[in-house]
């Protein structure tokens, strides 16, 4: 079992303290985003836990404690963009804070194991390709040997989305603007050893020397692992996504960075009720179990197939 931590919320920055104590007690409880009362009881035990893919844009909360998951596989997608308050409102300066912690975190745990995520990109007056283009070398520079991939996406448009974008002056990329734009960012990331992938995009870059990702990998889990796993395509993502099958221990509008294209926050009056209720004691990442809840332990085992190989 792979454990996505997470794709609905910044667990590293937030919740580092919960995330920990679930670890130590062995189980973390998860509400269906579809059914509030329909509790799932999650084994973290490592006879069972494969791996655990982080999504941050600020692990310095998390670092310290790092130590207590070194038995565990685990490695860190990072998103690092240029936005500013306008786009991302809620992150710490990127050049003297979070590039640092980028390069510290990696230094800690090596750069195989840290993932720059430059998602999504986004178009206005003020983010042109010009400046995505300037503004990617500076940050591929700073970057170089500290990680080994960089991973982008184009940015979507979801309902929950919309209205954060009015006033922007954001439209969605054509085609023929991401064909211009990716042949200049493979030369760039070719330049600082870095390779380029896309997250869950159908268009075909290829030919730009740009591949179709898998931001919950096999093959890096399997490094990292020492072993085989038997992991299969994540049926519950997008048809583009690539991702391995994991389980989300996150909840959404959870998340405090107040990022205007995020689809995993509907509120900001949600999120401060929600943050509001987090306890790090909780085996809920936001309040506490109820009376009505129906809580079912899910049904969860290794991955692993036990006899070493060399991986490709």
């Amino acid at each position: 079992m792979i454990i996505s931590a997470s794709r609905r919320t910044d667990i590293p920055a937030y919740y580092p303290d919960w995330f920990c104590n679930r670890l130590r007690e062995g189980f973390v409880c998860v509400r269906n985003p579809m059914n509030f009362h329909q509790v799932g009881r999650i084994a973290l035990s490592l006879d069972v836990v494969d791996g655990i893919v982080f999504w941050t844009k600020d692990p310095r909360p998390l670092m310290p404690r790092l130590g207590e998951l070194q038995a565990y596989p685990y490695y860190f997608q990072f998103t690092l963009t240029p936005y500013g308050k306008d786009i991302e409102p809620g992150l710490p300066d990127k050049g003297t804070v979070l590039l640092p912690a980028f390069q510290a975190l990696s230094r800690m745990i090596g750069p195989e194991r840290v993932i720059w995520r430059y998602d999504p990109i986004l178009l206005t007056a003020r983010y042109t390709p010009d400046f995505h283009i300037a503004a990617f070398r500076q940050m591929a520079q700073r970057l170089e040997g500290y990680t080994h991939k960089c991973v982008i996406s184009f940015v979507d448009l979801y309902r929950n989305t919309q209205a954060r974008m009015i006033g922007l002056g954001f439209a969605p990329l054509a085609e023929t603007e991401i064909a211009e734009l990716a042949p200049r960012l493979a030369e760039i990331a070719g330049r600082h050893r870095l390779v380029l992938e896309t997250c869950a995009e159908t268009i075909d870059l290829q030919r730009f020397g740009i591949a179709h990702g898998r931001c919950i990998d096999r093959r890096l889990l399997e490094q990292l692992a020492g072993c085989r796993l038997a992991l299969e395509r994540d049926r519950n993502q997008r048809p583009a996504c690539g991702c391995m099958a994991s389980i989300d221990i996150g909840m959404y509008d959870t998340c405090r960075h107040g990022c205007k294209y995020c689809y995993a926050t509907h509120s900001p009056k949600t999120v401060a009720r929600n943050a509001k209720a987090h306890d790090p004691l909780s085996p809920l990442l936001c309040g506490q179990l109820l009376p009505e809840d129906a809580v079912h332990e899910r049904t969860v085992k290794s991955c692993r197939e036990e006899q070493m190989r060399f991986l490709d």
